[in-house]
């Protein structure tokens, strides 16, 4: 049986990880291994649920700090319903936004201590940590129109949020990777959708049976 892994894709509003998503899912079905994508805040019925509370609504409408508890619930019971039997299976789960959203949308734009993040997370969660994350990272202005295409007339409520917090995320993600190099790779996802396949398929060499 395969191994099963978990690979987590991360990045700001418009870097493409939903499309990448699905484009890695097939790349890596065409070589004999079974896959399933899913997202955050969802992936399970209990997280689903706390996904409309959380996306929909004012700014405002959540402090960092309920969203911090609320994202962590979500991922409590995405990880126990979903992930974790998927990738016991043999299965490969592909997920766009993980733990390392929470630490840079709440943690460092939000102002919460990264050690409060990962306390939550380790109660909620077990402290899973994907076997590769990769943050795609685009220019401001090409994330800001890809998000706009994709939203339409009314983003969400972090898409909405202004060009100081996005990049605080930024540079959130860039620093995860230079501290945990192993886990958290950085993808260039401004070229086309094949070309960032590509990409990610070479720096999956090692994992890859």
């Amino acid at each position: 049986m395969t191994t099963g892994r978990f690979i987590s894709l991360e990045g700001g509003e418009g870097a493409g990880k939903s499309t990448q998503a699905k484009r890695l899912a097939e790349a890596l079905g065409a070589r004999g291994i079974e896959t399933l994508v899913t997202r955050e805040p969802g992936g399970s019925e209990g997280a689903e649920a706390i996904r409309a509370l959380l996306m929909q609504g004012d700014v405002k409408r959540w402090s960092p700090h309920s969203e911090a508890l609320l994202f962590a619930a979500a991922r409590a019971d995405h990880v126990e319903k979903l992930i974790r039997p998927a990738v016991g299976a043999g299965t490969w789960v592909i997920c766009d936004r993980f733990i390392d959203s929470s630490r840079a949308y709440q943690g460092v734009a939000g102002g919460i201590d990264d050690a409060a993040v990962l306390a939550l997370h380790a109660f909620g969660s077990r402290g899973l940590l994907p076997d590769r994350t990769f943050v795609l990272e685009v220019p401001p202005e090409q994330g800001r129109a890809r998000a706009e295409v994709r939203d339409g007339v009314g983003a969400d409520r972090f898409a909405a949020r202004g060009d100081a917090f996005h990049a605080d995320v930024a540079a959130a993600f860039r620093r995860f990777a230079e501290h945990e190099p192993e886990r958290v790779r950085l993808i260039d996802a401004s070229g086309a959708p094949e070309t960032v396949t590509e990409a990610l398929l070479a720096d999956l060499g090692d994992l890859l049976p």
